[in-house]
């Protein structure tokens, strides 16, 4: 039975879990979004997060226990420079997974994983907070000027009936 096991095991060695989640963590430092399959998306958002946060503190000791997981030194650069200002207000949830669908050939469900407030993000730039419902069926309130009232109908005449012989 699978009790108390924290990690997602991906089919992998607990070795190769751990080098491909370091790798997928500094390819999204680097390129703020990526695209993988949903369960590697979602057992990359807790090393993320972590990662991110030990930015946010940005002390020596935060430095040293991010670069034996990051493995590069641009990715470095911007998780203690861009996503340390970016991120200095927000508690948590840097990273949003957004499932993809199905990919062609294997079926796999595919995930976009990206930084919150980023560059690339599509939910960002907009109004904060959600957005008023309109209603169906309501007319707009200055659309168009009031219609004239109609004219004042002539009465008709009655058909005439057609003529008895």
């Amino acid at each position: 039975m699978r009790h108390l096991k924290s990690s997602r095991p991906l089919g992998v060695s607990r070795s190769h879990r751990r080098a491909m989640l370091r790798n997928l963590v500094t390819s999204v430092l680097e390129h703020e979004q990526i695209r993988t399959t949903l369960a590697r998306a979602k057992a990359l958002r807790s090393p993320l997060e972590r990662i991110i946060t030990l930015g946010k503190r940005g002390d020596l000791n935060a430095r040293r226990q991010a670069l034996t997981f990051v493995k590069s030194k641009a990715a470095m650069s911007a998780l203690f420079g861009d996503y340390a200002e970016r991120y200095k207000e927000r508690p948590g949830g840097f990273v949003r997974v957004i499932a993809l669908g199905p990919r062609r050939g294997d079926g796999a469900e595919l995930a976009l994983v990206q930084l919150v407030g980023g560059t690339k993000d599509p939910f960002e730039g907009g109004k904060k907070g959600a957005t008023p419902r309109r209603r169906r069926h309501a007319a707009p309130a200055e659309a168009a000027p009031p219609a004239a009232p109609p004219a004042a109908a002539e009465p008709k005449a009655a058909p005439e009936s057609a003529p008895q012989t």
